[in-house]
């Protein structure tokens, strides 16, 4: 929904979605799980509508639940038929399924130090 349908050159977009079982919610009402999920599920149509040659994702399944991890670890895989993903993430399950890792972790120093593995 336009938040200024008179004024298209400054209007903001407010996004309301329906989680399963409960009433149209603003997105700022929505737990953070559900905040995720329409958030994902918003770029996700982007993607597909308007593909790209790669897709950077930052840490977008942090406050999802298992179950829909696993949704959108299927989604990515999808996505990476495609097109090449570089997702900075925390999860085990996320990381299981890359092609290729890069950890980035601080020294005693203060310099950082970039370790890469190559899974495929």
């Amino acid at each position: 929904m336009l938040t200024d349908p008179d004024n298209m050159l400054t209007t903001g977009v407010d996004v309301e979605a329906r989680p399963p079982g409960k009433k149209v919610k603003r997105l700022s009402l929505l737990s953070g799980g559900e905040r995720s999920l329409t958030a994902v599920a918003m770029l996700v149509s982007i993607f597909k509508a308007r593909p790209s040659p790669f897709y950077v994702m930052d840490e977008v399944e942090a406050a999802l639940d298992d179950t829909n991890l696993q949704r959108l670890i299927r989604i990515m895989q999808e996505l990476q038929e495609a097109s090449q993903l570089i997702v900075i993430t925390h999860q085990k399950r996320t990381m299981e399924v890359a092609d290729a890792l890069y950890g980035v972790s601080m020294q005693g120093d203060g310099v950082s130090k970039v370790i890469s593995q190559r899974l495929r």
